[in-house]
């Protein structure tokens, strides 16, 4: 059972979500390119050797650690939503941790990344792939 705002009733909470996970997902985005850019120099620029696997170490860390600490990445608080968990409580540390990592395995096949933004834009709380399986779901700040 879950303790998730009901879509039908409680619409508000669903309201634009997908398309504020697009703006959040570009927030980010920029956000992990910066971190990845002022990483680099201090490795005495030998990043650039393994450019993809440091975007991809400081993407995870900067996703576990904002959603653990507030169930949004700085670009979610930006698009005011916030993930929550079947309970409809803000996530932890593992469940952020989790929620990542299907969020990555999501984004290395494209046939599966583009299932999951249909999912997104289709379900009645706009839900990823990654949020079917763990029961968790985005939701508008604002109207809490």
């Amino acid at each position: 059972m879950t303790h998730l705002p009901d879509p039908d009733r409680q619409s508000q909470f669903y309201a634009d979500v997908p398309g504020k996970r697009l703006l959040a997902w570009v927030i980010d985005a920029v956000i992990i390119g910066i971190l990845t850019a002022v990483i680099v120099p201090f490795t005495a620029f030998t990043a650039l050797f393994f450019l993809p696997f440091l975007l991809f170490v400081v993407s995870l860390g900067y996703r576990i650690i904002t959603i653990a600490g507030g169930s949004a990445t700085l670009g979610m608080r930006i698009a005011a939503i916030e993930l929550r968990n079947r309970d409809g409580m803000r996530l932890n540390f593992a469940e952020a941790a989790l929620h990542t990592i299907g969020y990555h395995l999501t984004l290395g096949t494209v046939v599966v990344q583009i299932v999951s933004v249909i999912f997104m834009c289709a379900s009645p709380r706009g839900q990823s792939l990654t949020d079917m399986v763990l029961g968790t779901a985005m939701l508008n700040r604002r109207s809490r």
